[in-house]
Parts: C-alpha cells; structure tokens; sequence
C-alpha cells in the first residue's frame, strides 16, 4: 500500500496543516482516502476526510464525506488532424457546475488549452510553450474578465523548478519554488505578491510531501 504525508505552513497565519493520503491498487483502479488534522485533532470525526476511486487516463470519483458532496471526472483523448486531443469532463453534484477542458497537444513543445464552466461565459484559453526543454511560457485569456495572465516557469538543475505567474485582473504576482525528489520528498515554496497601490509584504506558504510503503 503507497501513503502520503502533506504538510503546510502559512506565514501570515502562523499555522501548519497536514493531510495524509492512504493509496492502494485494485485492479486496474487506486483507491485513496485523505484525511487532515481537523478528522483527528479533537477526537475522530468527518471532518477533511476524502475518498476515492481512481483510474489514470479515463475517470476520477471524489467523496467529500462531511459534505456528502461527489465530484465526478472523465477523461478521453481523440485525434484531430493526427493530433491528440484530451478531453476532460468534470462535474460536481453540489453546486451543480460542470466544467470541460481540452488540450490540443500540436507537438512536444506547443500546446492549446480551453477551459470552460458550462451555462456561464467563464471561458479561458491558454497557450503553452517549451522552449529547449527547460523553459515553459504560458499566456492565458479569461474571456469572462476580458483580462490576460502571463506565467513562465524554468527547470533549475534536475529536479528544482521556478514559476511566475502574473494575474493582470487581480494585479497578483505569485513566485514559487518546487523540487520533487525520490530521496527528500517533494517541497514547494510559494510568494504571493499583490502589485495593486505598489509592493507589499508577499504572503508565504510552504509545503512538503512524503511518500512511503506501507
């Protein structure tokens, strides 16, 4: 059985967060249930606790138990001019909202991506580039704030990767720093600066997660 453990810390809240992810293949499926600190600090509850089913590459069924909330997710790829096309369909019951995302892989290093919520104009389109496999640009539309966003990313050695992203309706700047290793885990540091009246003091997160054999 494969397990996760994921922690976070907020600087502005001064307060650290872990969740914890208990997988296991059945079949051609994973089954996984998550859980956080609010399922065991006080005593066992509901609270933050996530089941499961997945299968890679054709769907995904979430179980929010305290909310009794289901997220279902199907994905599929067609060809379009012998180019694959992935196509996603996710829908949650709750708040009835329905979202589909196709991305048009033209080659190895040029991608198109649609997102879309369905029955509203929320409708984004983003564009993304590999530039000699170490550099990532990533222009996007948001089509219901009529507004542009700008990230690029750059891999830093092996196995540490740089990211910006500029959100121009927002005015937010976010900078982060991740690494994944088979050794240490995966850890991720996160800035994020709003631009709007000038500079100001980022809000800092951090994150790391382990995985283990059980």
């Amino acid at each position: 059985m494969k397990a996760s453990l994921k922690a976070k810390y907020d600087a502005e809240k001064a307060t650290a967060a872990s969740a914890v992810t208990l997988a296991f293949n059945a079949g051609d499926v994973k089954l996984r249930a998550s859980l956080t600190e609010a399922t065991i600090v006080n005593g066992p509850s509901l609270n933050g606790l996530a089941l499961a089913v997945d299968k890679p590459g054709a769907f995904t069924i979430d179980y929010n138990v305290p909310k009794k909330d289901f997220r279902f997710q199907f994905m599929n790829t067609i060809k379009v001019s012998e180019k694959p096309l992935n196509l996603t369909y996710s829908h949650n019951l709750g708040d009835h909202k329905t979202i589909l995302d196709g991305t048009l892989v033209i080659d190895s290093d040029n991608k198109v991506s649609v997102n879309h919520v369905l029955g509203s104009g929320n409708c984004k389109l983003k564009y993304t580039y590999v530039h000699g496999g170490l550099t990532t640009f990533e222009p996007s539309y948001d089509l219901a704030k009529d507004s542009w966003d700008f990230a690029v990313s750059r891999k830093v050695y092996e196995d540490h990767v740089l990211r910006a992203a500029y959100q121009t309706f927002s005015q937010d700047l976010a900078v982060d720093w991740s690494t994944k290793s088979k050794l240490i885990g995966s850890y991720k540091v996160s800035a994020l600066f709003n631009l709007e009246g000038g500079l100001k003091v980022p809000r800092v997160t951090a994150e790391s997660t382990w995985d283990f054999e059980m």
